[in-house]
Order: C-alpha cells, then structure tokens, then sequence
C-alpha cells in the first residue's frame, strides 16, 4: 500500500487536474447532448427549404464546343438564373447558354429569383445585401465570394446566400446552426476553422482528461477501505 504522502500527492493531483479540465469537460458534456439531441436536417435548414424544387429544362442550348474558353472545358454545370440559362464553366466564369456571352455577375434581382427556387415560398424577404469578405468565424466562411445575404422574416434570423460570381444557391443559416457552429467549436476545440480534430490544444486536453480518469481509479485504490483489508489479508 501506498504511504501517506504518496497518497496526498496523487488526491491533489486529481484535484487540480479535474479543476483545470472541468470547464471544458462541461463543454464537451453540453455539445454532446445538444449534438445528440437535434435533427441534423433541421441545423441544416431543411425546414425552411423548398425540398421539391427540380431544376428548370431549357431547349435551344448552344455547344458549349462554340464558347471562346481559350484553355479549354473540363468542368461545366448549368445554372437557371432568371429564367435564363447559363454555363458555369471550370469553376471560373459564367456564359449564356444560349447565345455564349459572359456574363460576369449577377444582380440582387437574380440572387433573389435564385433564392426564391430553394426557399419555401411562404418566407418574406427582409433585406439583401452583397458581402466581399468573411473571416474565419463567420457563418459564411469557405465559400465562394462576393456572396448576396438574402435575411428573411422569421423568429430564426434566416439567411440565404448566393454567390455573385456563379449564381449558385450556396446554403442557409439560422439561429439553431449558429448554435451549433459555436458548440461544435468547443467540442472540437479548434477556435480557427472548427474542424480540425488534430489540433495541439485539443490532444493536449485528451491525454489530461485521461490522466485524470487514471488518476481518480488510482486515488479509490489508495483509498479504499476494502483494498487495504485485501492486502493485509493476503499478508498473512
């Protein structure tokens, strides 16, 4: 057995062990039952999405063989942008699918027109307007900019963003995925970009969080009444 001061050692290094890690332990418990306790597809917007729209077929298309790309085609997707069709061509440049000319933004009329295909039609239109720039914090981050933030009329601060440079709908953003975003922060403990798993700070915490569960079976070991009754009977 263990002697006294050996025993105090290791009492209050799980003390202090759990006092540092606790904080975040509470956030790891608080995300985990919020992750697990909320439809994945309502953090995704799925409720405030028009789930049945189909794209629009268009007729009379030009070749895209016919469009002046002067290194080529290797990627290409049709856009319908205000009853109008169009080539997103190798991720870079939109052109009319009908007459081949560039096109090189789009309008807020046309952002609108795209975001009123993919949200349900009973949402009302509060604001628009077109963002340059969004940090690594921001609910937009990673995506294609300039971007239309379209906000909407809900008790959720709605908002739907579309991409100046190739007039796609990008994605929706409400209170319920902001909650998540912040949540998922914590849990990942990646304070950058969010998804990162193999952050320093947040192997650090494991192998602490570890060495605190060893440290809490070590201390009932070195404490148990029943233990030190075991030992010295198998002295005899």
């Amino acid at each position: 057995m263990v002697n006294r001061h050996t025993a105090l050692k290791i009492r209050k290094t799980h003390r202090y062990l759990g006092l540092f890690l606790g904080i975040q332990f509470l956030f790891w418990t608080i995300s985990g039952l919020y992750f697990s306790w909320t439809n994945i597809d309502d953090i995704h917007g799925d409720h405030f999405k028009n789930m049945e729209y189909q794209p629009k077929a268009f007729n009379d298309l030009i070749s895209p063989s016919q469009l002046h790309v002067s290194k080529g085609i290797n990627t290409i997707e049709l856009r319908d942008i205000d009853n109008t069709p169009y080539y997103w061509v190798n991720k870079e440049q939109l052109y009319n699918a009908i007459n081949g000319k560039v096109k090189y933004n789009i309008t807020k009329n046309e952002a609108l027109y795209v975001a009123k295909n993919y949200i349900k039609s009973d949402l009302k239109v509060e604001t628009i307007e077109q963002i340059t720039q969004a940090g690594k914090h921001h609910e937009y981050r990673e995506k294609l900019l300039p971007a239309y933030v379209i906000s909407y009329k809900t008790d959720e601060s709605l908002k739907a963003y579309v991409s100046v440079k190739d007039g796609k709908f990008q994605t929706v953003r409400h209170r319920s995925w902001r909650w998540f975003d912040f949540l998922w922060m914590t849990h990942t403990m990646d304070y950058e970009g969010r998804d990162n798993f193999n952050t320093i700070v947040l192997r650090a915490f494991s192998l602490l969080g570890l060495i605190t569960v060893l440290s809490g079976f070590l201390l009932w070991f070195t404490s148990s009444a029943s233990v030190r009754k075991l030992l010295k009977r198998n002295k005899k």
